[in-house]
């Protein structure tokens, strides 16, 4: 058990290693911090610390280092966050101001996180299993070429070109739009996903889905019901939008081992996806992953802080990921504002539809 002056020495060590990178030991503490205890006291409180694994020393005769042990109980005991500067809000704001679209909201934020925190930037995307389709739009630009356009009402849209094996007349153009539309405007996702389904498996099953079994108006209409199909498969799978890989490269220092493992989980999304779905997150929506606590997930030198954010009636995650070595305060508070405006300017999105 730890006592409260031996809590107060390991947030010690732990803020004057973060903006050190240097070992700490009890003089260090005595002249930077007001203890009012002389250092042999100190050297008695971190040789209890270290008989807890909560700190260790790298070298023979150095300073001590917070372990991953160490930074949960730093983290577990913060009393509060590190404030954000007025100029770090507002920057935060400008940043996230008039998205033309969710994609570029979310674009703008991972980017805002890694120029205020320097650290690997993530924001997950709302969920879409309870999302609906507001509007399909079908574009006819002539001949065989056409332009199909999902939109869901959780703001996000796709689009895609395709090529018709026949040609198709305006007024074709027109029955493909009308019909698509009726198929599936209004509908959740899974609903609609299912109404194109049933649509494309009929004609297969009775052998009219040849071009010579049907007419030009329904061969378009399949193909077109499955580029819908394929867009709504895609939004329904989770994805993340990262930025700020470049800075593993400049603290490579800070992991003991290869951040390999880091980038093949950036580049592969899932293994961050599975990590963040377990995170257990607090009565603030905040959660950290750290050390060694991610090691099922081949992280095991790297942590990991998010905050929920609304959107879409469900709850997403936004967060940082870089060594253990990292600002907790700061960082969790940089993510716990970027979530608020996140979730705000979704609600306003979604009360002006």
């Amino acid at each position: 058990m730890v006592s409260e002056r031996g809590l107060q020495v390991l947030r010690a060590i732990v803020q004057d290693y973060v903006d050190t990178n240097e070992p700490v030991g009890s003089k260090t503490i005595v002249d930077r911090h007001q203890f009012g205890v002389s250092a042999a006291t100190i050297r008695n409180d971190m040789a209890l610390l270290e008989d807890e694994e909560l700190i260790a020393a790298p070298h023979t005769s150095s300073g001590r280092v917070p372990t991953d042990k160490g930074y949960r109980v730093f983290v577990d005991h913060l009393s509060q966050l590190r404030p954000l500067s007025g100029a770090q809000r507002a920057a935060i704001s400008t940043f996230l101001a008039d998205p033309v679209d969710l994609d570029d909201m979310l674009t703008r934020t991972v980017r805002a996180l890694t120029q205020l925190t320097g650290q690997v930037a993530i924001v997950q995307y709302p969920s879409f299993a309870r999302a609906s389709l507001s509007h399909v739009e079908f574009v006819h630009l002539g001949g065989a070429r056409v332009v199909v356009i999902v939109v869901t009402d959780t703001g996000r849209a796709s689009q895609r070109v395709a090529f018709l094996q026949g040609g198709l007349d305006e007024s074709g153009a027109a029955e493909v739009k009308g019909r698509l539309a009726a198929l599936v405007t209004g509908k959740p996702v899974a609903e609609a996903a299912q109404a194109i389904a049933d649509l494309i498996a009929v004609p297969e099953e009775s052998g009219q889905a040849s071009p010579e079994a049907s007419t030009p108006v329904d061969a378009a209409m399949r193909t077109v019901a499955r580029i819908v199909a394929e867009e709504l498969d895609e939004s329904r799978q989770d994805k993340l939008v990262m930025a700020g890989t470049a800075t593993l490269a400049r603290r490579e220092g800070d992991f003991r081992g290869s951040i390999y493992p880091l980038l093949e989980a950036i580049e592969e999304q899932v293994t961050l996806l599975r990590l963040m779905g377990e995170m257990v997150a607090d009565e603030q929506g905040l959660a950290a992953s750290i050390g060694r606590e991610n090691a099922p997930f081949g992280l095991g030198e790297a942590s990991i802080v998010t905050s929920d954010y609304a959107g879409a009636g469900t709850r997403s995650r936004v967060g940082l990921l870089g060594p253990m070595r990292m600002d907790y305060p700061t960082n969790l508070a940089a993510v716990r504002a970027v979530a608020h405006y996140l979730s705000r300017l979704l609600d306003e999105d979604e009360s002006s539809r």
